[in-house]
């Protein structure tokens, strides 16, 4: 049976990791934690880019929007092709690229070069990303263990996400812009042999051609799906020429690829994965996550410095716990997912932060320091829970062979869920919010309708106005944003209600050992499934 002690140690040796695992794992979260600060790094270098380069509005966008995009769009591809070629040297070749691309990037003198090289590193972070995860997945085929290395794994992904403006802000104090790109550079040189060295190769199956046309279509078509909501979360309409073909062009790409991939003998995704209950719920529970998380976390910023007052730096130390509890509960997961299981860990998981998200309605126009630790604190912990739990499921349910498949599917979940949830919850917001400024006393409706794009918006048209009539238009606008951002944590929490009842699908118990192969198709009336006895 594949989950006796007995095959998971024959499999363990097989990986060639041995007792080396751990120093693998902290290869790979080296790994993860470059390639997630680089995703936040350049926030706060925005404005000196600006002033040194000076973009156009257009070029600026792409410049901060084009590592996502790119990245997004390519995860599937070089997912699989690392399940053809090997995973090990898809993550070289991706640490070789990240740092020609940071050094392309420091040293850019104009925005077209900038975006370039931005986009490169969006194309090694697609390589990096999926084969961590896949590795992982074979170097621990034992579950008890993959499930402790998955949660260090996504406690650095935590850490990551919060160091990202931390490191830029302290680099653009003593360094010049370049240097939030520079600081990759060492790591890569240091990573580069240091992986060649430990890391250990492995691959999926090979039979027959690998699908170059699959694996375009699906990268075109993530590409499209991807930049209409980011479009969408950027303020544009649905019915927007751009967006409408971006979305209509990128979906039916992904509706060829889909019937493509059911037809094919060998073919590049394999789709029946998703007929598994364990990992299509699991890979609906990350989207539902990130679509709550993402949106939340940016309206919170703004709720921080244009409602209360609070500097950049002081809004990051005030949503600093909600990634410390991230990292906690990423630390603790693999005790809870062994002690609860899947289900009741992912459903309470959600349960806990939807009720973050009504305890935060709390807000209001004054300070409440205690009420935002404490919600920012349940609010890190539920999602990292849920997130630990969600992606862990996923990997397990994979199939070894298609692991690098699964890890691309897992983050592209990520990715489309992140862009989602800022065009949803923003449009919720701005749904709510625009109605208060209508028809504020003394003030034009040209200066209301200006001033219902955003509370920053707001701001500004009050200081033109001046006077008696800026005075209220600047107190209607932050009571209407404080209405609206009410609504939308409202939003939230039903959906992540509606998370909490999908999660209910997940396994009760933990299995042991490893997933067994899912069947070919010959085998798959044959061969009845086999399970190995749940964790009680």
């Amino acid at each position: 049976m594949s989950g006796t002690p007995t095959a998971a140690a024959r499999r363990r040796r097989g990986t060639g990791a041995g007792a080396n695992r751990w120093v693998v794992l902290v290869v790979l979260c080296v790994s993860l934690l470059l390639v997630a600060v680089d995703a936040t790094v350049l926030h706060v270098a925005v404005p000196a880019v600006t002033e040194d380069i000076r973009p156009s509005g257009m070029e600026l966008l792409w410049i901060v929007d084009v590592y996502p995009l790119v990245c997004a769009s390519l995860l599937i591809l070089f997912g699989t092709l690392g399940d053809r070629v090997g995973r090990r040297r898809i993550l070289l070749l991706g640490y070789a690229l990240f740092g020609v691309a940071s050094a392309l990037a420091a040293f850019a003198d104009n925005p077209q070069v900038l975006i370039a090289a931005r986009a490169l590193l969006g194309v090694g972070g697609a390589m990096i990303m999926p084969a961590t995860l896949s590795i992982l997945r074979q170097v621990f085929p034992d579950r008890r263990e993959r499930a402790l290395a998955i949660g260090v794994w996504s406690a650095v992904a935590a850490v990551g996400a919060a160091v990202g403006p931390l490191l830029g802000g302290f680099l653009l104090e003593h360094f010049w812009w370049g240097s939030v790109f520079l600081v990759n550079i060492p790591l890569m040189l240091v990573s580069l042999p240091i992986g060649r060295l430990l890391l250990p190769e492995s691959t999926g199956e090979r039979d027959g051609p690998w699908d170059v046309v699959g694996a375009l279509m699906a990268a075109v078509g993530l590409f499209g799906v991807v930049l209409a909501v980011k479009r969408l979360g950027g303020g544009h309409p649905p019915f927007d020429p751009g967006t409408a073909l971006a979305l209509l062009g990128g979906g039916g790409l992904l509706a060829a690829f889909v019937r493509r991939q059911r037809r094919r003998r060998r073919p590049l995704v394999d789709l029946r994965m998703f007929a598994r209950p364990a990992f299509s719920t699991s890979v609906g529970c990350i989207v539902l996550a990130m679509l709550a998380l993402v949106g939340l976390e940016l309206i919170a910023a703004q709720y921080l410095q244009l409602v209360l007052g609070l500097s950049p730096l002081e809004t990051g130390l005030r949503l600093l716990p909600l990634t410390v509890a991230a990292m906690a509960a990423g630390l603790v997961g693999s005790h809870l997912l062994h002690r609860f299981g899947p289900r009741r860990m992912v459903c309470v998981g959600f349960c806990l932060t939807a009720f973050a998200v009504v305890l935060l309605t709390g807000m209001g126009r004054h300070d409440n320091a205690g009420l935002l630790l404490t919600g920012f604190v349940l609010l890190g912990f539920g999602l990292e829970t849920t997130l630990f739990g969600a992606y862990e499921s996923m990997l397990s349910e994979a199939p070894a062979s298609s692991a690098g498949g699964a890890a691309a599917i897992g983050e592209t979940s990520y990715q489309l869920g992140a862009g989602i949830g800022i065009a949803l919850l923003g449009s919720v917001m701005n749904a709510a919010y625009a109605p208060g400024l209508a028809a504020v006393p003394g003030v034009p409706s040209s200066a209301s309708a200006a001033a219902g794009h955003s509370l920053g918006e707001a701001y500004e048209v009050a200081d033109r106005l001046g006077g008696p009539a800026g005075e209220a238009l600047r107190h209607a606008a932050r009571d209407s944003f404080v209405h609206g951002l009410h609504v939308t944590l409202l939003v939230s929490a039903a959906l992540l209600v509606l998370g909490a009842v999908m999660a209910l699908r997940l396994p009760r118990g933990m299995e042991c050992g490893s997933t067994a192969e899912l069947p070919g198709p010959r085998e798959a009336k044959a061969a009845p499934s086999v399970r190995a006895e749940s964790i009680r």
